[in-house]
């Protein structure tokens, strides 16, 4: 108990500092050890203390640049917070629409019959069942290509099928090379499985060829639809490059199409890299993006060459998906639900980007008009961490690019903003509250 009480003392104290302006939004807290030496604690308990600042929403860590003041505590009810006082959400994408729930209870109700419920406990293996595998290849299918429903393999989510197919492909202390800017957990993954992230330069287009044919990897992890957080999708042309390189090199490639859904019945949609260069890239996806992450089920469609190691790290990391999930998703597929939301979210999408674009004129904003967040290029003389930490004084929290930054270059000037998870009024007053702050200067937003 008395370490518990030490921690929650410390982060009192400090909480007490960034509420006082003795400690400033933007500035960066010691190194943890250095700070358990400073304080005379065990670095465990240094590492409570700064999670509980995190936790409170007083600081943001970074992985690989330390942690850093983000606010004082928020005012009680900022203007453009949601009900309870809690943080407008800008960082992270998780759309869940009013009617899907009640879309979603309307299939469950036929999965909860008892003949059919008895049917979904039992266990069952990565490769699914039949029917599964085949609403997954339904569900994948886009501009004209579909998947070999055989080579489908489920995973508890889709973090889970990107771990298991990176642990599948690079060995303990090999090199993966990914986008300069890339998904943030796939940092996190990398560092759990002992695996060395080599940057690889982008261009308008996406991932450069020329940078994966002199890259020293063993493969690549790249999105090439819908970009996170760019925004990018490449074009067939630059997916059939990459398929060259790919062939060339004999290099496997992850092809993660998490929000491929959103891209989808667009004119400009097309089929996955995965299908330029079938025996080289294994493509996952996931519900969580499609459905809602409290009924999600990661999808890994890997070249028949590397099935059974993909299938292997599924087993072995206990990645592997439960059967309700599964029966529920091929519900969602055969009976429409699935669709339907998927529709939804689309739609959903372009009205939030129609949102961001209006009040966002004038700034140097990226996106497409189908995705659910964007990348704001922050005008002079704001810099990100100060910007965000700003931000969470209005109550608003977004993400700072160094989050998606690889190496030890530096992080661009900018944020993203996930637009997804407000309602619709409260993303309005939000955008509306950053663009104003944005005019300002850093000074103009301090605590004295």
């Amino acid at each position: 108990m008395r370490g518990r009480m030490d921690y929650l003392t410390i982060a009192d104290a400090l909480a007490a500092d960034i509420a006082a302006g003795r400690m400033r939004p933007g500035e960066r807290l010691p190194p943890q050890r250095r700070f358990a030496r400073q304080r005379g604690i065990a670095t465990s308990t240094a590492a409570r203390v700064y999670g509980e600042l995190v936790r409170r929403g007083l600081a943001v860590g970074e992985v690989g640049r330390g942690t850093y003041v983000r606010a004082a505590a928020p005012a009680p009810e900022p203007a453009t917070a949601e009900p309870g006082g809690a943080l407008v959400d800008l960082e992270l994408n998780f759309s869940v629409l009013p009617e899907q729930g009640a879309l979603l209870s309307a299939s469950l109700v036929r999965l909860l019959r008892p003949e059919l419920l008895a049917g979904a406990l039992p266990p069952v293996t990565v490769s699914g069942t039949a029917p599964a595998r085949e609403a997954a290849a339904t569900l994948l299918a886009r501009a004209g290509w579909g998947p070999d429903p055989a080579r489908i393999l489920f995973a508890g989510n889709g973090r889970q099928a990107i771990a298991a197919t990176i642990a599948a492909l690079v060995p303990v202390g090999g090199r993966l090379g990914v986008e300069a800017l890339t998904y943030p957990v796939v940092k996190a993954v990398a560092a759990r499985l002992g695996v060395t992230l080599v940057p690889l330069e982008m261009d308008e287009h996406g991932l450069a060829p020329e940078a994966v044919r002199g890259a020293a990897v063993r493969a690549v992890y790249l999105q090439p639809t819908l970009h996170n957080p760019l925004g990018v999708t490449m074009p067939p042309h630059r997916r059939a490059a990459l398929a060259e390189v790919l062939a060339e090199r004999d290099l496997p490639a992850i092809e993660d199409g998490i929000y491929a859904f959103l891209h989808s019945e667009s004119d400009a949609d097309q089929p996955p890299l995965a299908a330029h260069a079938p025996d080289h890239v294994v493509l996952v996806d996931s519900m969580s993006k499609r459905i809602a992450p409290g009924l999600t089920l990661g999808f890994a469609l890997p070249p028949p060459a590397l099935r059974e190691r993909v299938a292997s790290a599924l087993r072995a990391g206990g990645w592997s998906a439960p059967r309700f999930a599964i029966e529920a998703t091929t519900l969602y597929v055969t009976d429409g639900t699935a669709a339907t939301i998927q529709a939804a979210k689309r739609a959903d999408a372009l009205a939030r980007q129609r949102i961001v674009a209006d009040r966002l004129a004038g700034f140097t904003v990226r996106s497409d008009p189908r995705a659910y967040h964007c990348w704001w290029e922050l005008p002079e003389p704001w810099r990100a961490e100060t910007f965000v930490a700003a931000a969470a004084r209005q109550g608003i929290a977004v993400t700072p690019a160094a989050a998606f930054t690889v190496g030890q270059g530096r992080a661009p000037n900018a944020v993203r903003l996930a637009v997804s998870a407000p309602p619709v009024e409260v993303l309005e007053s939000s955008v509306d509250a950053l663009a104003q702050l944005a005019r300002g200067r850093p000074e103009d937003s301090s605590l004295d």
